[in-house]
């Protein structure tokens, strides 16, 4: 591929050499450069590749892309850009042949209810026949392959590339999380969305090395709107004026009741319980009418679906595969309830800071239900503030805490435990302490009671544990089904 056509959608010096040059492979990883290729210089968080530049010359790169002045023999293309994350992105879109112009692409920005929304859209679209892709937090799906996920977002390269593996595939859409790293890194510049979603706002990735403060969280995730043809936003948020203000999209909302007069409406929502089971159902009303229930519980569920809902009915008319397709959803790791026992409701969720924790457990409580029993622990190498937040919140919104083991990284369990316990002291519940996660499991499953909701918080879809630095298989689920086995509830 000629270097120009690579760098058509940019502005653009060429310092040293001629952009008329092909090459072979678009690179960011110094280790992969090879003769030929060319190498875009990334400063991120941890390293500056401008400092590998004389290495990937040495390989023989035909070209470098850099944002920083340095230093090169004649023999090699030198261009300048503003930001070679931008840079990246687009050349990324280039180089793969711009796949995006040939999907239907659908982002979803917010602090909550990314995951879930996706799937719930992946679901619906893949029951009327329309082949979606998905890339999120859990995975990347393309047809029948699973791609476990690093990070929300990926790099722009790989966005691009899972793109082009889409179209190959034969898919129509594709829905991804878009998080504010990924917008604050342009890993999504590079092709416009057709569909944007706002789910929610609260306080989160406020920390060095992420977001320096709310505003700059929050402008972050306005960005989305200001590269994606048609907005769709949860109207019931506090910071919905602020993502709509400056959006060069096409609105549209939807809210629970009738008072913000959103375009899509929840109306009569009823929680229900059945034998290890909770669930959600309410009326739409608006745009589209028709009865939506989803074996999901909480009131998140309802803005979950209003959000898949919003962007699926731009795709399809047949309610009734929607409604199928939503009341059937499974997504692991989210609010994701297991066949334990019909005397009780137990689930596993990736609330994994007080702030997700306290929503989980105030929805659920509004199932009226005889316990609820929160089993977490807490990551190692994190702010211990963390852990003390984590502790109140569940003895404060639980009948009973077990604390237990997360990740503990390089950190003792029982100094994290400790620390739990701090946290925990600060409110009256009950709590009890153990700490292999294993037999955790079993204590709350073998002391269940009629009517309990056993939570078991922070792991969400992750199969393993962390410890001293080495990674461990450990499924949440696996162990369930162990410890039913061991108490003969198989």
């Amino acid at each position: 591929m000629l270097l120009k056509d690579m760098l058509e959608k940019l502005d653009y010096v060429v310092v040293n050499g001629s952009a008329d040059i092909e090459v072979n492979n678009l690179v960011m990883d110094s280790r992969k450069a090879e003769k030929g290729d060319v190498f875009v210089c990334i400063t991120g968080a941890v390293k500056d590749s401008h400092e590998f530049a004389a290495d990937v010359i040495e390989k023989g790169a035909a070209a470098l892309i850099v944002e920083k002045d340095i230093k090169c023999s004649e023999n090699i293309t030198l261009v300048k850009v503003k930001s070679t994350r931008y840079a990246l992105a687009c050349m990324s879109a280039a180089y793969f042949g711009y796949p995006a112009e040939k999907l239907k692409t659908i982002g979803i920005t917010g602090t909550k209810g990314k995951t879930t929304a996706a799937y719930m859209i992946h679901s619906v679209l893949e029951s009327v026949g329309i082949k979606t892709g998905l890339i999120g937090t859990i995975e990347t799906i393309i047809e029948d392959i699973k791609i476990p996920s690093e990070n929300t977002t990926p790099e722009s390269f790989l966005v691009q590339k899972y793109f082009a593996q889409m179209v190959e595939k034969g898919c129509e859409a594709v829905v991804m999380e878009v998080s504010s790293q990924g917008l604050m890194l342009d890993r999504v510049a590079g092709f416009v969305f057709d569909y944007g979603v706002f789910t929610n706002l609260s306080p989160d990735h406020i920390a060095p090395g992420e977001h320096k403060d709310f505003e700059d969280y929050l402008s972050c995730k306005a960005k989305l709107f200001k590269n994606c043809r048609h907005g769709i936003f949860n109207i019931d948020d506090e910071h919905v004026d602020r993502m709509i203000d400056g959006c060069v999209c096409d609105v549209e909302t939807y809210g629970v009741g009738a008072e913000n007069h959103a375009d899509l409406q929840a109306q009569h929502i009823h929680l229900f319980t059945k034998p290890g089971l909770l669930g959600v159902s309410y009326n739409l009303s608006g745009k589209l009418e028709m009865k939506v229930e989803i074996n999901v519980p909480g009131e998140f569920s309802v803005y979950n679906s209003l959000a898949a809902i919003a962007v699926c009915r731009h795709f399809t008319e047949n309610k009734e595969k929607m409604e199928k397709a939503l009341l059937n959803i499974r997504v692991k790791g989210r609010v994701e309830i297991l066949p334990v026992s019909p005397k009780f409701t137990l689930m596993i969720d990736y609330a994994h800071n007080a702030m997700s924790l306290e929503s989980l457990l105030t929805n659920l409580r509004k199932y009226k239900p005889h316990r609820i029993v929160t089993l977490f622990g807490c990551g190692g190498n994190r702010d211990k503030h963390r852990r003390y937040e984590m502790g109140e919140v569940s003895s404060r919104f639980s009948d009973l805490s077990v604390i237990t083991s997360d990740n503990p990284r390089n950190e003792q369990p029982m100094a994290i435990i400790e620390d739990i316990l701090t946290g925990v002291k600060h409110a009256d519940g009950a709590y009890v302490m153990i700490p292999d996660r294993k037999q955790a499991i079993k204590y709350v499953i073998e002391h269940g009671e009629d009517g309990d909701i056993i939570v078991l918080a922070g792991k969400g879809h992750e199969n393993y544990q962390i410890i001293q630095g080495v990674k461990y298989h450990m499924d949440e689920r696996e162990l369930v089904e162990e410890v039913k086995a061991e108490l003969g509830l198989a």
